[in-house]
Parts: structure tokens; sequence; C-alpha cells
């Protein structure tokens, strides 16, 4: 018995597509595209490094490379000019100032995104002219409201008056990250039985963490380098703040230059810490408010 092997059908479709070729690298493209950035990141950290050369330099040596490192700079600074207080004093102006303006920015940020009232968008306005408005014309009318409150030489002061300066810009980004939490979310809360405060909590507070992060890291680094409601607000050496002390470093006739570059190293170190530690919260925030509002 003979077997007949039957051929099944190839199935005809369209030849399958020529292999894509690479484009040869263009040297001129990568030089464009890097040399710009290159030169824009060497602009940026050369001070620093001139910074940390005259801090970590022996006093009296010239080299380039600061060896053998020394740390005498930075004793001077912290126990012979005290900015070991000035330290405190910095840090609890900035924390203060970051609980305060997030509390309030949270608060006022809800209410402008939730709901509607007469003259929402002069308020709105009026909180984006503040922007624009110089603080050297504030100090002042400050001043004035200050000695009156008998809040001059004080750390309560500054707190109040470096969170007048913040809260305006806090209230604008925090609205925009409200609005891009779903209001349907807090009315399905609502529905199953929630008040409105405890939807707020359960469903929008934990949605809006980024948006916390970025406006409370704005608030602390503005309070932190704020120098001229430092200097016109606190007189007294004990209220001093790390800007001011840093101002006071700088001699009439002359200046010890390893001591100021050992104070500006302590002054810049919190601020990197607190990029270094929020940088992935701080970008998914500010990308979150920037796409609706």
């Amino acid at each position: 018995m003979t077997q007949t092997l039957v051929r099944p059908e190839v199935a005809l479709g369209p030849p399958p597509p020529p292999p894509k070729r690479r484009k040869p690298r263009d040297p001129g493209r990568y030089l464009r595209l890097h040399l710009p950035l290159v030169l824009y990141l060497l602009f940026t950290l050369i001070p620093f490094y001139w910074m940390l050369v005259f801090a970590f330099r022996p006093a009296g040596e010239t080299a380039l490379v600061p060896w053998p490192i020394t740390f005498e700079h930075f004793d001077t600074v912290w126990n012979g000019i005290g900015f070991g207080l000035f330290f405190q004093n910095s840090l609890i102006i900035a924390v203060g100032t970051l609980v305060v303006v997030t509390v309030f920015a949270l608060m006022g940020g809800y209410a402008l995104a939730r709901f509607r009232f007469r003259g929402q968008r002069v308020f709105l306005l009026a909180l984006l002219c503040t922007q624009f408005i110089p603080g050297a014309m504030l100090l002042i009318p400050l001043f004035v409201i200050f000695k009156g409150a008998g809040l001059l030489n004080s750390l309560t002061g500054l707190v109040i008056a470096d969170t007048a300066f913040q809260l305006p810009l806090a209230l604008i980004l925090m609205s925009g990250f409200v609005r891009n939490v779903p209001v349907e979310l807090e009315e399905a809360a609502m529905v199953d039985g929630c008040t409105r405060l405890r939807a707020f909590f359960a469903v929008t507070l934990p949605q809006l963490r980024p948006a916390l992060v970025a406006v409370g890291s704005f608030a602390f680094i503005g309070a932190w380098n704020n120098f001229l409601f430092a200097l016109m607000f606190a007189s007294r050496q004990d209220k001093f703040t790390l800007p001011v002390g840093l101002s006071y470093a700088l001699g009439e006739f002359n200046t010890d230059f390893g001591a100021l570059a050992a104070g500006g190293v302590v002054a810049a170190v919190p601020v990197v810490l607190v990029f270094a530690v929020v940088q992935r919260f701080l970008v998914q925030g500010l990308s979150a408010g920037a796409v609706k509002g």
C-alpha cells in the first residue's frame, strides 16, 4: 500500500521588511549636544569647587588641590564666629516656615480647587501679582507691624515674614495639584458614607504626597536662604541666621576666605541634602501640577 504525502500549503503573505540600516554616527551631533551641557556644568561647579578648596586648604597655601586637608576653618566658623547658633536659628526658621506654609497651602489650595466663590479669579490674580513685588518693598510696612507687635529680634517674627513671602506661590501650586486629583474619587467616598473631611484625608491627601514634598521643599529652601528679612528684623547676634552670619564674616580691611568658604559649605550642605532626598518626589510633584490647572 502506497502512502501519499500531502504537502501543506504555505500561506503567502507580504515579504518581511528589510532590516533597518543603522545610521552612521555623527560626531558633530554628539559634540553639539553635549558640549553646551559640559560648559554649563563647568560654569556651575567651578565656584563650588573653589569654595571647597578654600574651606579645606590650610591657611597660606595656594595649591589648586586642598592637600593636606584641614578642618581648622570649620572650627573657626563653628566655635569662633558662632555658626553653630546661626545654624540652629536657620533650621528653626526653615522648619517652622515649612510646616506653616504646607498646612495653609494645603487648606487654601483645596478650597481654591474644589469650591467656587465670588471674587475667586481676582483673588488668584492678586496671589500671582504678589510674586512680582520685590521683597525690599515690604521691609518698611513689615518693620512697622513687627515693631508694634513686639516681633523684632524674634524667630517667630522671621517665620511669619518668610511665611507671608512663600505662601502665595505655594497656594497657586497646591491648587493646581488638587485639581489633578479627580473629584469623582471624593464623591464616591461620600456616597459610601464619608464626610468631606474624611474623604479628603482618606482619598485626596494620599494623592498629594509629591505635591506636599514640592511645596515644602520650596518653602524650606526659600526660608533657609532668605537674607533680607533676617538682616532687617534681627539686630541681636543670638538671632542671626546663616546668611546674615556669612555677611558679618566679611572683614572691613581683611577677610578670612578660608573661614568664609567653610561657612558657605555649612550653609549649602542642608540644601543639597534636601534636594538629594526629595528630588524624585519633587520632579513628580512639579510634573503633576503642570499637567492641568
